[in-house]
């Protein structure tokens, strides 16, 4: 009896022990997390060094504001912190279409804190692509002519974000207009909802790699987060939910038991995965989270069918006269031949962390000694599922920065790496979630309060 009472106390030392090197290493990680964020705000006021955004690391306005649509925000959080107990109950189906609403409700939020003016201005730049896409009569000419438009010093170059892109991103907004989603309000308003079924997509694959109690503990953080705040206003958050889906039909595909589904899915990952590479020349990098998922669905024969979905894509962009590797090359003089020339890679390699930070909050931070453990503990398949989608992400991050092409505006511009490592935080103590969650809440709010952000 003495021995079984030393035996179990010694245990609950032990793991008394590991909750608080657990808990003191998730502090550290935060405070390197908010001293990377003070560095990135702080270097270019001290040294006055011009690093061509607004509010460095942002682009945006320090503008605070309270106006009273800033209740909205407020209220959906409370509202759905009241829910949730009732939508937990859901059966998986209707937990994923609850998952959706909770996803727009927020983002909308926070969109319409500034009204509707504040989903439309964005698309109603000439330098984005709604303006630019309304006056293409000819999608074949846009394809076969895009590439000698893209320099600027060329006759009738396109505006920046056209020109920084493939044609696949301008295409969806002429095919927008030409179904009648042809004023900002609505093409925003469509863009947004699209953007928010990236939230199901990821809950969707977690569950399929690693289990749905998993997904369920995932999906508050990929809800509420302050990365909705640009969700609601950007075109990357398209980007973001045709690579969540391409990603949640490449699960499907790995995980599948008859081959015919997984050539039938592996097939339609290829496409939707072979198409966001023409939405942004960035997304190659969704090739790590593609690995990542096939890794964890464990069945590799779901690879030569993403391939060749991808590869039909590319075939058919290049029968339509766009080359990807001859367009890129261009870009990046365009590039350097813009503002870009006149941001630092010695601030912004380490600077983009910073601005990123203000998107996926601190909890991110909190979770990444733990997550990290949990990629090489094989012996909790879960949670090593979900270490290994979040730290793909990371991946992607990482390697983005490092590349010199993501200088600034990272905000949006991550997105689609930013979704997977949100769910990072659900690998730490239960207990912690609520605290969590509302350091994410409270984040955004502020934010919006604060600053008044381009996108």
């Amino acid at each position: 009896m003495g021995r079984e009472y030393q035996h179990v106390t010694m245990a609950n030392v032990s793991a008394s022990e590991t909750t608080n090197r657990s808990r003191t290493a998730a502090w550290i990680s935060v405070a390197i997390g908010a001293l990377v964020v003070a560095a990135a705000i702080v270097w270019p006021r001290a040294t006055g060094t011009e690093v061509f955004v607004e509010w460095p690391p942002l682009k945006a306005r320090w503008r605070p504001e309270a106006p009273l649509a800033m209740l909205l925000p407020v209220g959906v959080a409370l509202g759905g912190i009241l829910c949730w107990r009732f939508t937990a109950t859901l059966r998986f189906p209707g937990y994923l279409v609850a998952v959706f609403a909770g996803s727009w409700l927020w983002t909308a939020s926070l969109a319409f804190v500034t009204g509707a003016f504040g989903i439309s201005r964005v698309f109603n730049r000439p330098s984005e692509y709604l303006i630019p896409a309304k006056e293409i009569s000819s999608i074949e000419q846009m394809f076969s002519g895009f590439v000698e438009h893209i320099p600027l010093d060329s006759p009738d170059n396109w505006p920046i974000h056209v020109a920084g892109h493939p044609p696949g991103a301008t295409l969806i907004f002429v095919l927008l207009a030409r179904i009648g989603l042809s004023d900002p309000l609505s093409a925003g308003l469509a863009v947004m909802s699209l953007g928010c079924t990236a939230v199901p997509a990821a809950v969707l694959t977690i569950k399929l790699l690693a289990s749905e109690n998993a997904a369920r503990r995932g999906a508050p953080f990929l809800i509420l987060a302050p990365y909705a705040i640009w969700m609601g206003v950007s075109a990357d958050a398209l980007f973001m939910a045709v690579a969540a889906w391409g990603l949640a039909l490449l699960a499907f595909a790995s995980t599948a038991r008859r081959a015919s589904r997984t050539a039938g899915y592996g097939l339609g990952a290829g496409l939707l995965l072979g198409y966001c590479v023409y939405f942004s020349y960035g997304l190659v990098l969704l090739g790590i989270l593609a690995v990542a998922v096939l890794y964890l669905g464990g069945r590799w024969s779901a690879l030569p069918w993403a391939l060749g979905g991808a590869l039909a894509v590319a075939a058919a962009f290049t029968a339509a006269g766009f080359l990807w590797w001859e367009a890129f090359p261009v870009l990046v003089t365009r590039y350097y031949d813009g503002i870009q020339s006149s941001r630092q890679y010695g601030y912004w390699v380490w600077a983009n962390l910073g601005a990123w930070t203000f998107t996926s909050g601190l909890a991110i931070w909190a979770a990444i000694p733990r997550s990290f453990r949990y990629v090489f503990r094989r012996t909790d398949p879960g949670r090593h599922a979900v270490a290994v989608l979040g730290w793909a992400g990371l991946a992607a991050i990482l390697v983005a920065t490092l590349s010199s092409m993501s200088k600034a505006e990272v905000e949006r511009i991550w997105l689609p790496f930013t979704l997977w490592a949100l769910i990072l935080p659900s690998l730490l103590p239960v207990r912690w979630h609520r605290l969590l969650l509302l350091s994410q809440i409270v984040s955004a709010i502020v934010i919006e309060f604060l600053w008044k952000t381009q996108w």
